[in-house]
């Protein structure tokens, strides 16, 4: 090929084996120009006229140019305007003085070299019901002083992170926008990233040097330590939908990203499915319709037992969907069970803003207390909504920060506080230990037993054979649902048959008053043995677990039980 010749298609900037060419829109009749820019100087050392061609209609390429390196930066000006191209793959910012003497801040893209040693790197394609996820802020989860790695607020922050995801039971991270967004709305920062975004370059701002190859860097370390990446895109509303599925297509083509967290009313789960690159990859949505039915159940609402019940068995990732208790909307756990209201006066816009309704119980006093019953209290609620979320059958996500009760202060909407309020503060972390460890428990007894985490939703009926169904929901009454308005109990009974496994039998009791229920039936020659409470700080119950003399046990005011149903010698059985 010849180095003038020209590839139109894909817009943006490509690399070749040949060099690199430039592709760029421009509506016809308009004069385009190249500026290539080196090291810091402020003229370009090279500018190039893009003619236009009907061949290939209003896009304009520059040929291929072989003395590109990586690191230089350039700028189109159209019409003798500059333009800065929106597939570009880095962008640097600066500040330029005005001949009136005000400083403006100016852009240009940043050409990065696509080269990086993925050795035999894939997507882990991890089954869904194996995923524990994790979702988090990349500059928040590292950025306070406490967070003790060496980059903070980075993406190598993160891989400093691997081993406490591992140690936690974590395989996938949900990283909020990572791409580079404008930093101010109006007259607030952009914490979160939502709006108008160069969506196909890595912030700057989360790099300590080149953020394409550390992003790159990250998303390789967390596959060697078997921990998915997923990206949360929401794009912003004027995007061209080919735009979005271009974008989608390249952060998993470069980056080898696992899946994205999309807006379906922003891209259409349809139009990515109907492309053939897209269209087997992880894809999530967010729905809030577990996080408010289990938000009620954990604080006593009456009439919630039957949504509990569909929620606890149903596979959310059928629906493209994740269960969540909190999420970077809204309050963090240790907030949810501490503030009846929401406490937003930081933001500036006089509380008004953020969700007025949470679902959340103070647990008898608003905010920081030193009463120990009330404080008591709000760690079983905590322990209460953990199990709630990771014992559902469903694809799980914690909130980055949760497991060891982190606050923000009452703050519900934390969108534009880049600070010590929305980072995550880590010096919770040695304080709640006690916390961490409950999760991390937690995690593993769900890993433990495939009944919990299913690969096919469970039916209600006898598949094993057994004599019981491979799931059933009883009340204080065995083998009576507690439908009732009033009811704020249930008992589920998990067959472990069909799948080499004990049963289990879970007692949720979110009554304010204790509730003796009746156990079922575990069968000939097995007996309940109770091995789990959420009374209990440590959660399970070790040498301390209890056998179940009585088909009968008393579960205490707002907490839940676990009992195991475990062979044991009869009498009869002996004397043969």
């Amino acid at each position: 090929m010849k180095h003038e010749e020209k590839r139109p298609v894909p817009a943006g900037v490509l690399w070749t084996e040949e060099g690199v060419s430039f592709s760029v829109a421009v509506p016809k009749g308009k004069s385009c120009k190249l500026c290539i820019y080196r090291g810091n100087h402020t003229k370009p050392y090279r500018v190039i006229q893009m003619e236009e061609d009907i061949l290939y209609g209003d896009i304009r390429s520059s040929g291929i140019q072989t003395d590109i390196r990586d690191g230089d930066e350039y700028i189109y000006e159209i019409d003798g305007a500059p333009y800065v191209d929106p597939y570009a793959h880095g962008i640097r910012k600066y500040m330029e003085t005005e001949q009136d003497g005000t400083e403006v801040e100016c852009r240009r893209a940043v050409l990065c070299t696509p080269d990086f040693e993925w050795e035999h790197d894939r997507p882990l394609d991890l089954p869904d019901e194996d995923v524990i996820a994790y979702s988090l802020h990349v500059r928040g989860f590292t950025k306070g002083q406490s967070s003790r790695v060496k980059n903070k607020g980075t993406f190598a922050g993160i891989i400093e992170k691997i081993p406490y995801f591992q140690e936690l039971g974590i395989n996938q991270i949900q990283c909020m926008p990572v791409y580079e967004f404008e930093d101010r709305i109006r007259f607030a920062s952009n914490y979160w990233g939502y709006g108008e975004a160069y969506c196909f370059a890595p912030k700057k701002r989360y790099a300590k040097g080149n953020p394409v190859r550390e992003l790159k860097e990250m998303v390789y370390s967390c596959h060697k330590a078997g921990i998915e990446v997923v990206l949360h895109l929401p794009f912003f509303d004027e995007m061209p939908k080919q735009k979005m599925i271009e974008c989608l297509r390249y952060y998993r083509q470069e980056y080898h990203v696992d899946g994205f967290i999309v807006n379906p009313y922003t891209v259409p789960l349809e139009v990515i499915q109907s492309d053939d690159y897209l269209k087997h990859m992880k894809l999530i949505v967010k729905n809030e319709d577990f996080q408010n039915v289990m938000r009620r159940f954990l604080k006593g609402d009456e009439g919630m037992v039957e949504s509990v019940i569909w929620h606890l068995k149903h596979l959310s990732q059928n629906d493209y969907q994740y269960h969540t208790i909190t999420d970077h909307t809204g309050f963090t756990l240790n907030d949810l069970v501490s503030y009846d209201g929401k406490h937003n006066e930081r933001n500036g816009e006089n509380n008004h803003d953020g969700p007025d309704y949470n679902y959340s119980w103070n647990c008898g006093a608003e905010g920081p207390t030193r009463k120990k019953g009330i404080l008591r209290l709000r760690e079983q609620q905590m322990r209460n909504a953990f199990f709630l979320l990771l014992m559902a059958q469903g694809t799980p996500c914690i909130l980055a920060g949760d497991e060891f009760a982190n606050s923000q202060n009452g703050n519900n909407n934390v969108y534009c506080q880049d600070n010590e309020t929305a980072w995550v503060d880590w010096k919770r972390a040695a304080k709640e230990q006690w916390l961490t460890d409950y999760v991390r428990k937690l995690i593993q007894f769900r890993k433990a037993h495939k009944t919990l985490h299913p690969s096919t939703e469970c039916q209600g009926i006898d598949l094993a054979r057994c004599g019981v169904p491979d799931i059933s929901y009883h009340g204080e009454n065995a083998w009576q649902v507690p439908n009732e308005i009033a009811s704020r109990q249930l008992g589920v009974f998990y067959s472990g048959a069909g799948k080499g496994e004990d049963d289990l039998y879970i007692a949720y009791n979110m009554h304010w008053e204790d509730h003796t229920f009746a156990l079922p039936s575990p069968g000939k020659g097995k007996r309940w043995r109770k091995i789990f409470s959420t009374t209990d700080r440590e959660g399970f119950l070790g040498e301390e677990s209890v056998i179940c003399q009585e088909r009968k046990a008393m579960i205490e005011a707002r907490s839940v039980a676990v009992f195991t149903g475990e062979t044991y010698e009869t009498t009869h059985t002996k004397k043969k």
